[in-house]
């Protein structure tokens, strides 16, 4: 046989790897009762935690195990699957597919299916499959916010030295961050020398982007005195306005203000008027002031 037929047999028998094709969502959370939740915890809300309801079939096949959605888990890692049988899905990870859902779900799938208290192993590019949507109960979250990561510990975990420094460092990069009562998926937050409070819209991009033009131009967009309109960020569809805040307000007296916001951003919302030449010119500098978050 000649060096040439040889040197062809190996690459004869090695199986052609298959292309995963990346299809980009801009809805992820699309049809899921607390989709501007799930935005705010997978963007703005450093360390929070909500119990998830696994979908029937899914409990027949690997019985009703505990689920918790986490903002980050250790290492930033897309699922772990607890000695217990508990399972936890990180919201916040590396690497990610154009659908977050889609990556969710199959790390929530690959916990399922790995070995209790063994790591588990998720595609980085899960190609096409089940979604969120279609893995759970849906419903509103009953979000827990924490002012760490010791809910990522089993007891008596926090005694391993290598554990505990990890903790620390992961504890030193929150900044302190309140969900807010006054509205669903708002949250106040303490950066250094200032404080914001950011909400997860729960409407249309381009009505919404009509209703805070027509409070821009009435001179109603601020949430009060020493307030300031930031700007707003785009996340998964939905428009998140942001305000700064003096520093030095407790996160309580904030709840009114967002409050009366709230009220007069729904009246905005409800009018059927098209934008008006002042309108049509704070509609232009609030795109101005957009950044896209992916």
């Amino acid at each position: 046989m000649s060096k040439r037929r040889k040197s062809q047999r190996p690459a004869e028998a090695t199986p052609k790897r298959e292309k995963v094709r990346d299809i980009f969502v801009p809805r992820p959370f699309e049809g899921l009762t607390d989709e501007p939740e799930w935005i705010a915890l997978r963007e703005l809300v450093p360390a929070a935690s909500a119990p998830l309801r696994l979908a029937p079939e899914l409990v027949e096949e690997h019985g009703d195990r505990p689920v918790t959605l986490a903002t980050v888990l250790p290492m930033a890692a897309p699922a772990i699957a607890k000695s217990d049988g508990r399972v936890l899905v990180g919201l916040q990870r590396h690497q990610q597919s154009g659908d977050v859902s889609r990556d969710l779900a199959e790390a929530l799938l690959c916990a399922l299916r790995a070995e209790p208290g063994k790591p588990v192993a998720v595609p980085p590019l899960p190609g096409p499959g089940p979604r969120l949507q279609d893995i759970l109960v849906d419903g509103p979250l009953d979000v827990t916010m924490h002012e760490g990561f010791e809910f990522w510990l089993d007891p008596g975990a926090a005694d391993d030295p290598t554990v505990q420094a990890s903790l620390e460092r992961a504890n030193a990069a929150i900044y302190p961050t309140v969900r807010l009562a006054a509205a669903r998926a708002a949250y106040w937050c303490q950066v250094p020398e200032k404080a914001h409070v950011r909400w997860v819209l729960p409407d249309d991009e381009d009505a919404a982007l009509d209703a805070l033009a027509r409070l821009s131009a009435a001179g109603t967009l601020p949430l009060g005195g020493n307030t300031k309109f930031a700007g707003m960020f785009r996340a998964h569809g939905r428009l998140v306005p942001v305000w700064d805040l003096p520093e030095d307000v407790p996160v309580a007296e904030w709840e009114e203000p967002v409050t009366e916001f709230a009220k007069r951003y729904a009246e905005a919302l409800e009018t059927g008027e098209p934008l008006d030449a002042a309108g049509r010119r704070a509609r232009h500098g609030l795109l101005g002031r957009q950044l896209t978050l992916r």
